[in-house]
C-alpha cells in the first residue's frame, strides 16, 4: 500500500476556507453564532496542536507515568466539561456523575487495552488514542442523558408531583424519565452503527487505512471500538442517572429537586 501523504502547512490551511460556507449559512439563516464558530475553531486548533506536541513527546519518551497522567487529565477534563454544563444538579448528583464516568470509562479502557488489544496499559500508542475515543464518547453520552433528564423532569414536574400526591413513590415516578433519557443518550451511537461501513467509514478505520494498515485489520479494530463505545455509553449514563436521581428525594420520600 502507498505511504500516507503528509500535508504541508499550505495544504492544511486550505481546509479553513470551508468555514466560509458555514459563515454563509449562518448569515443566510440569521444565526448569531459567528463569534462562537470563530472561538470554537481557534480553540480546537490550539488544543489539538498542543495535544499533538504532548503526544509526540510521550511517544518519543515512553514512560508509564506520562501515560497515566495523560489518562487522568483526559478523565478529569471530561468530568469538568459535563459538570460545568449541568450546574443545576445537586452536589451528591455531581459526585455520582463524576464517579460513574471515571469508573465505567476507565474500566472499559483497561478491559479493551489489556484483553481485546492485548498490550500493556502503559503503551501510549494504544492507550491514549483508544482511551480518548472511549472516554470522549462516554462524556458525550452522559452529557446528552443528563440534559434529557433535566428537561424531562422540568417539563413533567406537575405530572411527577401529581403522582407523588396520590402515593406513588419517587422511584416509580422518576424511573420512566431515567429510562427515556438513557434511550436518548444511546440513539446517536446506535444510529451511527446502522450506517457504518455502507454510508460512512469511521474515524479509527479511516486513520488506520491512511496510515497503511490493511482494511480487514482496521475493520476489526473499528467493530471492537464501536462495541466498547456503546457499552461505556450505556454504563456511564445508566450509573449516572440510576444512582443520581435518588439524590432528588429524601428518606421520607419527599422530592427535594
Amino acid at each position: 500500500m502507498n505511504e500516507i501523504v503528509v500535508l504541508n502547512l499550505w495544504q492544511f490551511s486550505l481546509v479553513y476556507l470551508l468555514l466560509i460556507v458555514v459563515l454563509a449559512i449562518m448569515k443566510k439563516c440569521q444565526i448569531n453564532q459567528t463569534k462562537l464558530l470563530f472561538v470554537a475553531s481557534l480553540r480546537m486548533t490550539v488544543q489539538l496542536v498542543l495535544a499533538g506536541l504532548i503526544l509526540t513527546f510521550i511517544f518519543e519518551n515512553p514512560h508509564p507515568l506520562f501515560t497515566v497522567l495523560y489518562l487522568a487529565a483526559m478523565t478529569a477534563f471530561a468530568i469538568y466539561t459535563i459538570l460545568s454544563r449541568n450546574k443545576e444538579i445537586n452536589k451528591r448528583f455531581k459526585v455520582i456523575v463524576a464517579v460513574s464516568l471515571a469508573g465505567t470509562g476507565l474500566s472499559i479502557v483497561v478491559f479493551f487495552i489489556m484483553a481485546v488489544v492485548g498490550v500493556s496499559l502503559f503503551n501510549p500508542q494504544y492507550t491514549i488514542p483508544l482511551s480518548g475515543m472511549i472516554i470522549g464518547n462516554a462524556m458525550t453520552g452522559v452529557g446528552l442523558g443528563l440534559r434529557s433528564f433535566r428537561e424531562n423532569l422540568s417539563a413533567q414536574r406537575n405530572r411527577t408531583e401529581a403522582l407523588l400526591s396520590i402515593g406513588v413513590s419517587p422511584p416509580k415516578a422518576l424511573t420512566p424519565l431515567v429510562n427515556e433519557s438513557l434511550e436518548t443518550a444511546l440513539m446517536p451511537t446506535l444510529h451511527a452503527m446502522i450506517g457504518m461501513g455502507i454510508i460512512s467509514l469511521p474515524g479509527l478505520m479511516t486513520g488506520q487505512i491512511l496510515s497503511g494498515v490493511m482494511p480487514m485489520t482496521s475493520i476489526m479494530y473499528q467493530i471492537a471500538i464501536i462495541i466498547a463505545i456503546t457499552a461505556v455509553t450505556s454504563l456511564a449514563v445508566f450509573c449516572s442517572l440510576h444512582f443520581g436521581y435518588k439524590t432528588l428525594y429524601n428518606k421520607r420520600q419527599q422530592m427535594t429537586y
